[in-house]
């Protein structure tokens, strides 16, 4: 059994349906869906704002290069093309962590490296798993405490929007 730490992001199209791709797509091992957030880009900021937010799943007999292999699959489907980095995309599905495995190798980063510094990630995780840990970083709660108030101030909650399928 793995369990399997996602986050999921939108700014081309119809961001919330975009998002619907990855949630529908992965309903089986659906665990936890975080609320929907929207953030301004990061990186490039000349591109549409960000939606956001956090899954967490369950397989029995995936390992993290199949979740990776799924969320790439996920991508595709909504039309994702990787043409520029940190770039606008109809959908983008990270493996934050996968069982609290720990990799490398250049197309499997585990724990997602940008994980400790981005309250796009932290705030919905939280918000579904307050006790959850980041392994070789630490509880959640306490990286999102150590960023600065305009990063928290810069995930706006959308309650008006729902993943759950």
């Amino acid at each position: 059994m793995t369990r399997a730490v996602l986050s999921i992001g939108a700014n081309l199209g119809d961001r919330l349906a975009n998002l619907r791709i990855a949630v529908t797509g992965l309903s089986e091992f659906l665990e936890a869906v975080s609320p929907v957030y929207e953030t301004a880009p990061w990186g490039v900021t000349d591109q549409p704002d960000f939606l956001n937010a956090v899954l967490i799943v369950r397989d029995p007999t995936a390992d993290a290069w199949a979740w990776l292999h799924r969320a790439q699959a996920l991508e595709q489907q909504a039309g994702r093309i990787r043409d520029r980095r940190w770039g606008p995309r109809t959908l983008d599905v990270d493996i934050v962590t996968v069982d609290g495995v720990t990799s490398d190798h250049p197309d499997l980063l585990l724990p997602h490296p940008g994980t400790p510094t981005r309250a796009t990630v932290l705030i919905p995780w939280l918000a579904i798993a307050p006790e959850a840990e980041l392994p070789t970083h630490g509880p959640i709660a306490d990286l999102l405490a150590a960023l600065p108030p305009e990063d928290h101030q810069a995930v706006r909650p959308r309650p008006d929007l729902v993943l759950r399928p």
